[in-house]
């Protein structure tokens, strides 16, 4: 439907009722996942797009809204514990709608209070809320599926050498308050990436306790004893 400029817009899930929405004569598809949730931002795979770490274009759109804040879990993180966390897939968001040819993705993700979260211009100029590049890529170091996977993740820490902040990346991390050893994880990358050992041993320094995963359900990982973690065949 279209009254002198004015289109209504229909958001098609398998899941979950239709969304429509109503713009003014032309919005982008990030401005139109926007608009799904208040108070959300693009995360992962969308922000790696936006922040130039890919030459791809990705057709899925991934939107976070923050989930309301818990409280810290009890117990202390065992070797056990990990184990059995990282055994099985990762569970994804069946929040999902399609609006032209892109697929968007609505993440309940962990609340930040929009911990790293600025505005960039989009492809045609548009401002758009998004993760900023360090808080992006430890996004994306959490859930690889939601930025195309490992192999990708590792080409963004490659594309973002020039311009990462180990500094801001550090904090971030920290602020984030983890429970996993990500940082095992974001040293890796680092590291296979290409980075100066000044810059990927501040990782290591944080310490190396547990053996850790680059992704959850690895079959027949690789094992790099350096950062105590398990990774694909042929990273």
């Amino acid at each position: 439907m279209s009254l002198h400029g004015l289109q209504e817009v229909r958001l098609e899930s398998h899941a979950y009722a239709p969304v429509v929405r109503y713009i003014w004569r032309a919005a982008s598809p990030y401005e139109v996942a926007l608009s799904i949730k208040p108070g959300s931002y693009l995360s992962h795979g969308t922000a790696i797009f936006l922040h130039n770490l890919t030459n791809e274009l990705p057709r899925t759109i991934y939107v976070n809204q923050e989930q309301s804040p818990k409280p810290a879990p009890r117990g202390g993180l065992t070797q056990e514990g990990i184990d059995r966390a990282f055994r099985n897939q990762q569970r994804v968001s069946n929040l999902a709608y399609t609006y032209s040819d892109f697929q968007i993705v609505v993440i309940a993700g962990k609340n930040t209070g929009g911990l790293e979260v600025g505005e960039l211009d989009g492809p045609t100029g548009e401002k758009l809320a998004v993760t900023k590049l360090e808080r992006t890529l430890i996004d994306s170091t959490v859930r690889p599926a939601y930025a195309g996977g490992v192999f990708h993740v590792l080409e963004a820490f490659a594309a973002a050498k020039s311009v990462l902040s180990v500094n801001v990346l550090l904090a971030t991390l920290k602020r984030l308050e983890y429970a996993y050893p990500y940082h095992q994880a974001i040293g890796f990358y680092l590291q296979r990436a290409g980075y100066e050992e000044s810059r990927w041993r501040r990782l290591k320094d944080l310490g190396l306790k547990f053996d850790f995963y680059l992704a959850h359900g690895l079959r027949d990982p690789e094992y790099d004893a350096e950062w105590r973690l398990f990774f694909p065949k042929g990273l």
